[in-house]
């Protein structure tokens, strides 16, 4: 049993031991049946059937359009890749809206295609793109709008569905995190023009690497399943001509054998969630992002949000801290996209919600390889840090006075603090 560290002395940071031997990861790839996988791995080389839409792939498309609750699934070998399909599918050209708290590859794969991404501001209790900030950006060169699921909790779908009907532009749904997730009752996958999810390796279900794209829209379907091979059987011209981002048996074979397990994961996802919330309960300054316990969620990402201002701790000092503990927590999304190159210098864009969300939050380590004993843990340093935290900020300072490079990071994070 690991001492409970009570004392600044005892963190790592300061010279204790290393809360943890081996690192505690977000995102580490959830446990499977690997007899499963493996015998679908040997019915596929057995039948030498390893990629070109086979079995394994229909089967995976078919489970993954009943829990999205659409008649269309198109599996791709990456999430980034389904997102362009559908901008190709949709022939969308000039600007698409979306927010700058997502992950990079939103924008990315949109600006690989030539549009530009326009960053809106978001709602500043959920963290997903606000339809307000959405109507505002709109122009005549908008094409399209790409909201996101932000840690799997749903957007406001019936507004921004509105607002794209009498805009007239297309609207579409990044939902990596959002599969097996309910909003009003639905599940997530319904939405918009068609939604994309993520199946990599650090999701709640992973095929190694894929993704897929889901919609009601059987034409836009047929022509996104025609694009992602080649364009083959897509009679009418494309300009794109096609691609090759079909989902490969092998990867098939992974993510039916971690849809198998999927309900065992939510559910532990769950119940590390709950213990999450009762161990950092009444922490000054420390909240536990909440779910809507009236829908269904997969509680793949657990985050935090640090004020600064309660605990005078910034939440970068606190990434610290914890790395020196081997628990290697994630500050998703900071930097958010607008304040990252190719998108910084093109357009001087303030987002206050943003840049307040994304400097203060982060991501802790859960999923079916954390116990609640690992749990207790990370939140022991947590509460210590967040309860000393100006006592702990001015020792860490004090320890790297004559430290230029350390000293600059702590100006640019007292610099962060005030401009978001």
């Amino acid at each position: 049993m690991v001492e409970m560290k009570r004392d600044l002395g005892d963190l790592a940071l300061f010279g204790g031991r290393a809360g943890f031997l081996q690192p505690l990861l977000v995102g580490r790839p959830n446990p499977i049946d690997r007899s499963r996988l493996f015998d679908r791995l040997n019915w596929a080389l057995d039948n030498q059937w390893l990629t070109n839409g086979g079995p394994l792939t229909q089967e995976f498309e078919k489970r993954v359009a009943d829990l999205a609750g659409v008649r269309n699934c198109v599996a791709t070998c990456n999430a980034t890749v389904a997102l362009q399909l559908l901008v190709h599918a949709c022939a969308l050209t000039g600007e698409v809206i979306m927010p700058a708290l997502t992950f990079a590859a939103t924008a990315h794969a949109v600006r690989w295609l030539g549009l530009e991404p326009v960053f809106c501001d978001v709602d500043p209790l959920t963290g997903c793109v606000d339809p307000e900030q959405v109507q505002a950006a709109i122009t005549p060169r908008t094409s399209a709008i790409f909201a996101v699921h932000l840690w799997g909790r749903p957007c406001d779908v019936d507004g921004l569905e509105k607002l794209a009907a009498d805009a007239g532009v297309r609207l579409f749904f990044d939902a990596a995190h959002a599969i097996g997730n309910t909003s009003a009752g639905r599940p997530v996958g319904g939405f918009g023009g068609a939604e994309v999810f993520s199946f990599h390796a650090t999701k709640v279900v992973n095929s190694f690497e894929g993704g897929a794209v889901v919609t009601d829209d059987d034409e836009l379907a047929r022509r996104v399943r025609a694009l992602h091979n080649f364009g083959l059987g897509l009679e009418e011209v494309s300009s794109a001509g096609g691609t090759n981002a079909k989902m490969s048996e092998a990867s098939a074979a992974m993510g039916l054998t971690s849809l198998d397990a999927f309900e065992e994961v939510v559910r532990h996802n769950k119940s590390n969630y709950e213990h999450y919330r009762t161990e950092l309960s009444g922490v000054p300054g420390v909240a536990v992002l909440a779910f809507d316990e009236n829908e269904q969620n997969n509680y793949q990402y657990l985050v935090v949000q640090i004020d600064e201002d309660v605990t005078g701790l910034h939440r970068d000092l606190l990434l610290r801290l914890l790395r020196a503990e081997n628990v290697v927590a994630q500050p998703y999304f900071s930097p958010a996209c607008h304040q990252l190159e190719p998108y910084r210098s093109r357009r001087n864009v303030h987002l206050p919600h943003t840049e307040r969300l994304s400097a203060r939050v982060i991501a802790l380590p859960t999923g079916s390889t954390v116990s609640r004993e690992d749990i207790r843990r990370v939140c022991d340093i947590v509460r210590l840090a967040a309860t000393r935290g100006a006592e702990l900020t001015a020792r860490w300072r004090q320890a790297h006075s004559d430290d230029q490079p350390t000293a600059r990071v702590m100006r640019d994070i007292s610099e962060w603090t005030r401009v978001g």
